[in-house]
């Protein structure tokens, strides 16, 4: 089934459409202008869902230029991508009286220019899973990214998140040339730019190799290899990790939540999509392949926990919970592309559930970490430092320290996300474990089981650190720390009152609490309520059963033929 370029890419055009709109209003330079960016921004990214849903995928197309492929798994990325997007532009709410940011960010007079970017990275991210093409693939990925750079940089008029945006800058570009590299000779030895086809030409080897995988030539293993690389940048993964700390602490709060799930989530689809092909559409990928895989999801996890114990930063702390969490979703690709299951003359498997159970969880855990992830950046942009300015939101655990008593309803939105992330029951953290342990198990894969499950407990030290330090230390520290909040003659020495806790702004700021009480009770709802975890989880699922992937999305009959 083919459409039109126009219909395949109308979600995108409407989220894009927003952000030229939002650069328009970035010209004007009144507060009421600045007031309605964020507004734009969500019905923008409302309106994409809104698309989605008016317009359900029964079956898998393409456009007429076949440079695109429309499915399922399509709108499942398209979706999540809204959703969680919505919940970033709240986030990112200005609140102050001339709308130039909120207590944690400040992006001055470019409003317009800072919610333009972030639908820009966004609709990359949505572009990414439907792409058809390596140079669509590419561009998609480089979209979700490049737009991050900038709001690093121009989140906080402060060095350090200068500092963090020229770093995040240049090894991103390097990733993108070793990414590029990849794609390079995947073309040069499959002839073809378009994913579909590339199918075709490994399907080939497949078909003549005895045992159902797929055997690569050394070029292409090459490629393959550079490609993992290159997208281990987006992913925070090992070995293209090292900048996540000093990122995610240099920049605004919002921002850095940000970057904990779009750039995360498009280098994900990106990897799904390029195994896909490697494996013959039939996960039947190279048994070197699974296994550096398995070794990258091991070495990511366990480098992101251990290095997670020794700060003492929480913004860093989080940095490192990024990276761990990446090694555990990489776990279920290991499984997917690992599990060698039998399979007919052709080299397709008949039986596919351990794999589709790994691609579902996959997806799923994905989901709950990025509605997850911005309650707990939530609280944290909430509560104030105690460093003086340009000091904003907490980052430190004395900063957090007895913040759960004075602010009850952040500690337990703080203590639901960090439950949720550390995988404890009642959460949706326990359910995207178990759906990732559970195709592990199945698949015998049982070094990979142990290793998650011993890097779960290492995480909970310091996720229930975040919790004890906001209900169980106590706010004395503020008496012996030399530090002011604010600016001129709003300044206030915390010295003189005695170690009291310093206030919320007396602003409420509305849209920022919807987002971390959504968000705080979407991970608390979807681990208690079994109908409304079983629906996001179906959502991965198409209409056959099999869990999202691209070897189900653009399996038309002819391209089997």
């Amino acid at each position: 089934m083919q459409l039109n370029l126009l219909p395949a890419l109308a979600p995108e055009l409407i989220v894009g459409i927003g952000a030229c709109i939002l650069f328009l209003m970035g010209i004007g330079r009144k507060p009421m202008t600045r007031q309605l960016t964020p507004l734009v921004a969500g019905l923008s990214l409302a309106g994409g869902m809104a698309w989605v849903l008016a317009h359900p995928v029964e079956l898998p197309y393409a456009d007429v230029f076949n440079t695109l492929h429309i499915s399922s798994f399509t709108d499942y990325f398209k979706l999540l991508a809204c959703v969680v997007g919505v919940l970033f532009v709240l986030l990112s709410w200005p609140t102050n009286r001339d709308a130039t940011g909120n207590s944690a960010l400040n992006f001055g007079q470019e409003a317009g220019e800072y919610f333009g970017l972030m639908l820009f990275s966004i609709c990359g991210l949505m572009l990414a899973s439907s792409a058809n093409d390596i140079i669509t693939l590419f561009l998609a990925v480089e979209l979700a990214s490049i737009p991050t750079y900038v709001m690093v940089s121009a989140s906080r008029p402060v060095s350090a998140a200068q500092e963090a945006g020229v770093k995040y800058f240049f090894l991103g570009a390097m990733a993108a040339a070793i990414m590029l590299m990849g794609f390079a000779y995947l073309y040069g030895t499959t002839g073809t730019i378009y994913l579909s086809e590339m199918v075709q030409v490994i399907e080939q080897s497949m078909a003549r190799n005895p045992s159902g995988l797929v055997s690569l030539t050394p070029w292409q293993m090459l490629a393959a290899v550079l490609l993992i690389t290159g997208l281990s940048f987006k992913l925070a993964a090992v070995p293209l990790h090292f900048y996540a700390a000093d990122v995610y602490q240099g920049a605004a709060t919002p921002v850095t939540a940000f970057l904990s799930f779009v750039p995360k989530a498009s280098g994900l689809v990106a990897l799904i999509k390029v195994l896909d092909v490697l494996g013959g559409r039939a996960w039947a990928a190279p048994q070197q392949i699974a296994t550096l895989l398995a070794v990258i999801a091991v070495l990511t996890m366990t480098f992101g926990n251990i290095l997670g114990l020794l700060q003492q930063n929480v913004k860093r702390v989080m940095a490192y919970s990024s990276i761990a969490h990446s090694g555990y979703m990489l776990v279920g690709l290991a499984v997917l592309f690992g599990t060698n299951g039998a399979r007919d003359e052709s080299g397709l498997l008949t039986d596919s559930s351990v794999q589709d159970a790994a691609m579902q969880g996959v997806l799923f855990y994905l989901a709950g970490y990025g509605i997850t992830n911005a309650a707990a950046f939530g609280v944290l942009m909430l509560l104030p430092s105690r460093k003086p300015a340009p000091a904003t939101s907490a980052e430190t655990f004395d900063d957090l320290a007895g913040t759960g008593r004075a602010h009850p309803v952040l500690g337990l939105a703080m203590a639901a996300a960090c439950f949720s992330l550390i995988g404890l029951p009642f959460t949706v953290g326990f359910w995207g474990k178990a759906a990732l342990i559970s195709p592990a198990l199945q698949g015998k894969h049982y070094a990979l089981v142990i290793f998650t499950v011993i890097n779960a407990a290492i995480s909970a030290a310091y996720y229930l650190r975040i919790v004890a330090a906001m209900f169980l230390r106590t706010d004395s520290a503020f008496a012996v720390l030399p530090v002011t909040a604010g600016d001129g003659a709003g300044a206030v020495d915390y010295r003189s009152t005695g170690g009291a806790q310093p206030p919320l702004p007396q602003r409420h700021p509305l849209p920022i609490l919807v987002a971390i009480f959504a968000s705080a009770a979407g991970s608390v709802l979807l681990g208690v309520l079994p109908p409304l975890t079983q629906n996001l989880a179906d959502r991965s699922v198409d209409s056959d059963g099999h869990a999202i992937a691209p070897a189900h999305e653009v399996s038309f009959p002819e391209a089997r033929k």
